[in-house]
């Protein structure tokens, strides 16, 4: 399960993330093209743009259940949950 406290700073703010146990597949990228992108350099995926509609948020979606090592988050609007982090 991702966590909002290991989350890479390159992710686009908003409900979406991805976090430090990416292993960079490339699962999100190719589920959800346009809203994860892979960061060759360091070796992992990081959201480039947050999902508007429900046709976006479903491929959003599709990308976290396909993650193989849970990296994806969604959790990353509610700022109350995360305060203190």
């Amino acid at each position: 399960m991702a966590e909002f406290k290991e989350r890479f700073s390159l992710n686009t703010a908003g409900a979406y993330y991805v976090d430090n146990q990416c292993i960079a597949c490339d699962a999100c990228c190719i589920e959800a093209p346009g809203f994860f992108i892979m960061n060759d350099d360091d070796g992992h995926a990081y959201v480039i743009k947050q999902p508007q509609t429900a046709e976006e948020i479903e491929a959003c979606e599709n990308a976290l259940s396909t993650c193989p090592v849970e990296a994806i988050g969604n959790d990353g609007e509610d700022q109350e949950t995360h305060s203190n982090e």
